[in-house]
């Protein structure tokens, strides 16, 4: 019986690793062939094919890109966008999601109740428009971080989060002098780091990678995110970027695009190690009680 089942887990095993390594190839292929596209030489990519290792080797699309300002000052507004927006979100987050874990609050269920109705029911896309202009925000860097200030999810998620830390720790900050402002900052989030980690990389990942609000809210070139600029050369074939034009005899507009997907996912996965201890504990919140 021993035998058997021992023979049936390592059947089970090399069935679990061998979908696991499927699953693994499928997610990193797309990537590595991004990869090597960039890397390819103009005539190789002409003559068609999956390619997965470059025979022959080019830098003429980075040379491109980094030829011109357009992409730098793009990549600039992301990353403004995307610190600048993080701060804002983790911010009101934790100033909103602190009092709703207290029992004694005045309206609490009331509130609780109105931020859930948001996760069932938006506004839509025109009335949130015509909000963000009433506010004059269009046109701004401000339309793509002060409507999505605040999750929802994430709030309910760091007030549990919040109402597992001791009363104790507070009542003897309260003893010392402080008051709730000196609590939330000095005692309450330097506890909470593996959830504002957690909710920080969230966040910047959905700031980085927005690009629709953008092209609602901003018509002006200069103040695109690199993913607007990633979507006019990738999904709209352009064959430029800002005033340069591609020369397909030397260059491969594939080439470029490619090249413009790199550049603009390296930094976001370059952030990622930063956060790696604190994302590990932070995405287990909740799931253990006691």
């Amino acid at each position: 019986m021993t035998q058997d089942k021992t023979i049936g887990n390592r059947i089970f095993d090399l069935i679990n690793c061998a979908l696991l390594l499927i699953i693994a190839l499928v997610c990193v292929l797309p990537f590595v062939y991004v990869l090597a596209v960039s890397f390819t030489s103009p005539s190789e990519v002409a003559r068609g094919g999956m390619i997965l290792w470059p025979k022959e080797w080019s830098l003429a699309s980075y040379r491109y890109i980094f030829s011109t300002n357009t992409l730098f000052r793009s990549m600039l507004v992301s990353i403004y966008i995307t610190v600048v927006g993080t701060l804002i979100n983790l911010l009101f987050t934790a100033l909103m999601a602190y009092p709703l874990a207290k029992a004694n609050l005045r309206g609490r269920q009331f509130i609780l109740l109105a931020v859930l109705f948001t996760m069932l029911f938006g506004g839509g896309m025109i009335p949130t428009y015509f909000v963000v202009k009433s506010l004059h925000l269009t046109n701004t860097l401000w339309s793509l971080m002060i409507p999505s200030a605040i999750s929802a999810f994430n709030l309910i998620v760091l007030k549990n989060f919040f109402q597992q830390i001791p009363d104790g720790l507070e009542d003897s900050a309260r003893i010392d002098g402080c008051n709730d402002v000196s609590v939330l900052f000095r005692i309450v989030l330097p506890l909470s780091l593996p959830a504002m980690a957690t909710f920080g990389l969230f966040y910047a990942v959905g700031h980085w990678n927005q690009f629709f609000n953008a092209i609602l809210y901003i018509n002006d070139n200069t103040k695109w995110p690199i993913q607007v600029l990633l979507r006019e050369i990738v999904i709209l074939a352009s064959s430029s970027i800002g005033d340069n034009t591609i020369d397909t005899t030397e260059i491969q507009p594939l080439t470029i695009r490619m090249a413009v997907i790199v550049f603009a996912t390296i930094p976001i996965l370059l952030v990622y190690p930063f956060l790696q201890k604190h994302f590990a504990k932070g995405v287990m919140l909740g799931s253990v009680k006691g």
